[in-house]
This record gives C-alpha cells, structure tokens and sequence, in this order.
C-alpha cells in the first residue's frame, strides 16, 4: 500500500504478515523496507510493517525540503497514523532507529517499546550540523549505481565489504527490491548515490541526543562491535534514556540484522518479552 507523508511524499508500505501485536521496522540509510522480510520470517507472534522512507526504494523524495532525518520522523508517523496502529513496537537500524527516537520524541507515548540496533544519534559535540563532505557521503557518490542484470549486481555485492557480510536472503532482498529496469535493458539503484550521500550528510545535523529524556518508553540499544562508530555512542545513549539496556552481540558488525536476522531476531523477542 501507499501513505502520504509530509512535503507531498508517497511512501510504499510492506505487509509482513504475522499475527499479534503490531511491530513496525525503519531500515538503515541506502536500504529498504524489505531487507527486514528474512529477520521478521522469524517473529510470527507480531504483526509486522516496514516502510520504504522518503527517497528509499519505492518511496518518493521529497520536491521541496532537504532529506534531513526530521522527515524519516514524519514517514514513521505516518504510517503509523495511516495503518492505525496503536502502541506499536518498534525496531530500527542505524537511521531508522534515529528516526523512531525523534518521533516517539515528537508524539510522546507512541511506542509501546524500541528495539533500536546502533541508531545514528549523536552527542551534541558531533552533532555539528549538514555535513556534504564525510566520508559516507563520499562513497555514497562513488556508489555504483548500474549493473547488467540482478545476478551481477549480487554477484558484485557478495564479493565486497560491507555488503559480502550480509545473510544471503538480506542481500537477495536488497538487490531484488533495491533496483529498478532503465530503458535500455539494466537495472540501477532506486535510492539514488546524490540522495544516498544528502541523507548521510544531515546525520550530523538532528538533535535527537538533546530530547532522549523525553522518552519515556522502554528501549534496547542493541550494538555489534563497540568501538566503532555509530555503536561506540550507544551506551551514552542509553545511559541518557529514562528507560533502557544495551544488548550487546559482539559478534556483529553494523549491519547485524542483515547479517545474522535470526540471532537479532531472537534478541528482539527477549527484549519485548
């Protein structure tokens, strides 16, 4: 289905089946809505939603307003709002667990209860504003964004860091949902390398750090390998939430729920347990 958001944006909402109280996921920057269809395979007892965010897979960018994360805030909002879901669960990765913190800090009381694996939220000594020039946009615009058929763009992800340490089904999803056909026969990405980087470079930019005590829910900062970043800013965020644990699994990286979606998976059902 289709969810208007703010600033004229259509978002495309994923069904993904289950039966029990509501979850919805926010994935990382670059990603999709379905990259999370192999880890919520694991998590029947929940009905689960994922959404493509504003300039991600099958969602549209926004005409008028810079693709700063307060927006990623308004998509979840959104679809929220649009599937009437009351007291959800929410799991986010990377920018999406920042978008659901700066949304439960917008609308208090909307989640149930976070499960947030490494959300890019920065302390105020980094959060210093847009950034263009950061080493993530860089390679977001060095991206390639072309590839001959489906199997060669997989072929070409399975070869090389980070996305060769991805769970097989992850990636399959990703390049499966991940690309669109041109006119002359490939496939190139839907989220666009200049979105991709502008994204990575409002990360610095949101004040979400500022505004944690104002949520009041209960969340899990789940982090992979501590000393880098985003995770080595994990435990000053929890430790500046009202309500919150870390959950550590030191055998993952950054992308740990595509690289192992049925260990997160079991992390999660301990969490909201």
């Amino acid at each position: 289905m289709r969810v208007r958001s703010s600033d004229g944006v259509h978002l495309k909402v994923h069904d993904l089946g289950g039966d029990g109280p509501p979850l919805l996921f926010a994935h990382a920057t670059g990603f999709h809505g379905r990259v999370w269809e192999p880890l919520a395979s694991h998590l029947p007892q929940f009905s689960k939603w994922s959404l493509d965010m504003r300039a991600h897979g099958d969602s549209t960018v926004p005409a008028d307003r810079p693709l700063e994360w307060e927006g990623f805030a308004d998509d979840v909002l959104a679809v929220i709002d649009a599937l009437g879901l009351e007291s959800p669960y929410g799991v986010g990765h990377s920018k999406g667990g920042a978008a659901m913190l700066l949304a439960e800090q917008r609308r208090p009381g909307t989640f149930r209860a976070l499960y947030l694996y490494e959300p890019v939220v920065m302390p105020p000594e980094y959060a210093i504003g847009r950034n263009p020039d950061n080493p993530l946009s860089q390679g977001a615009r060095r991206r390639r964004d072309t590839f001959d058929s489906v199997e060669a763009a997989m072929e070409n992800y399975a070869s090389k860091l980070p996305f060769s340490t991805l769970h097989t089904d992850a990636l399959r999803a990703y390049v499966d949902h991940g690309f669109a056909p041109t006119d002359d026969g490939l496939i190139t990405l839907k989220c666009r390398p200049e979105n991709e980087a502008e994204v990575y470079a409002h990360g610095t930019a949101h004040q979400a750090f500022l505004e944690l005590g104002s949520v009041r829910c209960p969340v899990t900062i789940a982090l992979g390998i501590e000393e880098t970043v985003p995770a080595v800013f994990g435990r000053a965020i929890a430790d500046n939430l009202a309500d919150a644990i870390v959950e550590s699994i030191p055998t993952l990286a950054h992308f740990g729920p595509l690289e192992d979606p049925g260990l997160v998976a079991g992390s999660i059902v301990a969490a909201f347990a």
